[in-house]
């Protein structure tokens, strides 16, 4: 399944929610990522609609397996990518901002060569 980075940062943020959080709402997402709960809402029904979350009637929001299989990809590619940046001397805040951008639209491919190269070295 082809989803955009948007979706994708909300799952991953769901999945970094629910290792801190007992429940993850719409509020909590709101607040890490900075927007408004009426965006939240939209995007949550997006991702409800593709079988990627799903939400109780208290509303509390869980990934679908399909889900959790995306959020784990993107959180693992941000995790690498942010160590690996920082590891070459660019500066914390810089490496966060980099991985985020590139943990999207990196090939699975080119992650894999990356990885295997790094633990080589």
């Amino acid at each position: 399944m082809s989803i955009n980075e948007s979706a994708e940062n909300y799952l991953e943020t769901i999945l970094v929610l629910s290792r801190k959080l007992p429940v993850v709402r719409s509020v909590d997402i709101a607040a890490e990522m900075n927007f408004k709960k009426s965006s939240i809402s939209v995007a949550m029904k997006n991702l409800r609609e593709k079988g990627l979350i799903s939400v109780s009637d208290a509303g509390f929001i869980t990934l679908t397996e399909s889900g959790k299989e995306i959020a784990d990809m993107i959180f693992e590619r941000h995790t690498f990518l942010c160590n690996w940046l920082t590891s070459m001397g660019i500066d914390p805040k810089t490496a966060e901002e980099d991985a985020c951008h590139m943990e999207h639209v990196i090939s699975p491919e080119s992650f894999a060569a990356i990885k295997k190269y790094v633990s080589e070295h």
